[in-house]
This record gives C-alpha cells, structure tokens and sequence, in this order.
C-alpha cells in the first residue's frame, strides 16, 4: 500500500525536489529556508482556494443562528435534521466543505515532501557539495526532530499549530472547537520521529494561517447577517389606526371632520334614576 502511495505521488515529489534544487543552486538559499520558500510558494498558489475557504467560513459564522434552531428543532430526528441542514446550505448557497479545502490540498504535499526528505542525503545532497544541512545551527533537517533542539522546535510548532487553528475554528461548536485544539497535542507522539525539515514546512505553515487569519479579519469586509423574520411584525399595506392622548382612536382621515363627528349622538344604556327614599308621601 505504501509502495502505491509513493508511486502516485512520484510526480509531485519530482516537482517539490526540481523547486528545492532551484531554490538552493540558482537562488542560494540553504536547504532549510528553501523548504521555507517552498511552503510560501505552496500558500501563495492557494490564496485563490483560501479566500473561498475565508468567505465559506464568514457565511457559516452568519447563518450560525438560523443552523442552530434547526438542529434544536429536529434533535430527535438526525436523517431529517441533515436533510434539513442540506436544504439550508443548498437555499443559502452555503458550501461547508470550502473551509476544508486548504488542508485537503496539503496533504498530498505534506506527504510528498517527506519522502523527499527521507532519501534527501542519498539522493540529492551529494549533488551540491559543501551545503549545509542544518537550519539556524540548531538541527539537521534530515534527522528527526525530537535530536539535539528539535523539541524547541516542536514546541513552537505545537503554539503556532493552536493559534492557526484558533483562526480557523471560529465557526465551529463548542467540541468541535475544542477537539480541533487539541490535536496539535495528541499527535505530538506521531510527529516526533518526523524529519525536522518537514516540521519546519509544517511550523511555517502555521504561522502563515496565523498570520493571514489577523489580516483577514481586519481588511475582508464581514456578509451582511440575514434579515430577521418576525410573525409579529405588521404588514407595510395595512394602516395602522392614530390615536390621540387618551388612546382612543383619532376620527381624522374618515370622512368627515373632528367637531362633526363629536356632535353626534353616542348610543349607550338608559340611565337609571335612583328615587330617594323617605320624606315623601305615596302618590296619587
């Protein structure tokens, strides 16, 4: 299966190692800030794909409520909550998965450029004698990264991993949220055996995201929220009667005038007379 996977790859292993070797030989940077200008050069293609993730994100963000009672309406019933909820996106013209596209579309780079960092010292290095295979003295971008300053290096790539995914979770529910901040700390017994190369992919990475989620948020104009519909509320057509300061309504604009209408005689219940009793003597 891994063999499967490396041959589906091969072309985007052979493109991620033409651009390192260019960015080394004819630009002159060092192995370790060519990875660096690989992972800009990789964000910067995606800008497109970022900003719908970006906007696909604000339009959840805006719509949040309105999901909301619909799940509250129908938590008893999960087949009809997602037809519901699959209705709402499709109305809305909402695409839940343009917030993930960005991650799909690295992954595949991710993977290839450790192989490519796995055979680096075989297969390319001794191609460029007298280079250097270390990144700010600290560590050799081949090695793994828990030798020598890895672990500093793993710790601030577990800090930029929490605040991109702070930016990027905005949207989501209270567990979600959480689970997706969490991450970053389970997976640290996985990627301490990674070379330290791909951990700087992965650190420069998230501090673009971090990066581009503060600029985002100041200078990308928020959607408008979605106009509130109230039972309640009166109809624009109908007229809405005047009343005057004792809350009786005006006679104005029925016809007539104000003195005419108070001229006429009100219908009402005779009024009773109450006789006195005493002092007086019995008819005849």
């Amino acid at each position: 299966m891994i063999a499967g996977i490396t041959d589906v790859l091969n072309p985007l292993k052979n493109i991620l190692t033409e651009v390192l070797q260019w960015l080394h030989g004819s630009v002159g940077l060092s192995w370790a800030w060519s990875i660096v200008a690989l992972t800009v050069l990789v964000r910067v293609l995606l800008v497109p794909v970022t900003v719908r993730q970006i906007h696909s994100m604000q339009n959840l963000q805006a719509h949040a409520p309105e999901m909301k009672e619909i799940q509250q309406k129908w938590k008893h019933d999960k087949q009809r909550q997602n037809q519901e909820l699959m209705q709402f996106y499709k109305d809305n013209k909402i695409n839940p998965a343009a917030s993930c596209l960005p991650i799909v579309l690295q992954i595949p780079i991710f993977i290839s450029l450790f192989y490519v960092l796995r055979g680096f010292e075989k297969d390319i290095f001794p191609h460029f004698p007298g280079s250097s295979l270390e990144w700010l003295g600290l560590v050799d971008i081949t090695e793994p990264v828990k030798y020598g300053w890895g672990p500093l290096l793993l710790v601030i790539y577990v800090l930029s991993q929490l605040s991109s995914s702070y930016f990027m979770s905005t949207t989501m529910q209270g567990a979600q949220r959480i689970m997706l901040m969490v991450l970053p700390i389970i997976f640290i017994p996985f990627i301490i055996g990674f070379p330290a190369g791909l951990m700087i992919y992965w650190l420069t990475t998230n501090l673009w995201t971090t990066g581009q989620g503060l600029v985002t948020r100041r200078l990308m104009p928020k959607p408008a929220p979605p106009e509130k519909r109230s039972s309640r509320a009166p109809a624009k057509d109908d007229p809405v009667p005047a009343t005057n300061g004792s809350g009786t309504k005006s006679q104005a604009g029925r016809g007539g005038s104000g003195s005419q209408a108070a001229r006429k005689p009100v219908a009402g219940p005779p009024r009773r007379v109450k006789r006195k009793r005493g002092g007086g003597g019995p008819r005849k």
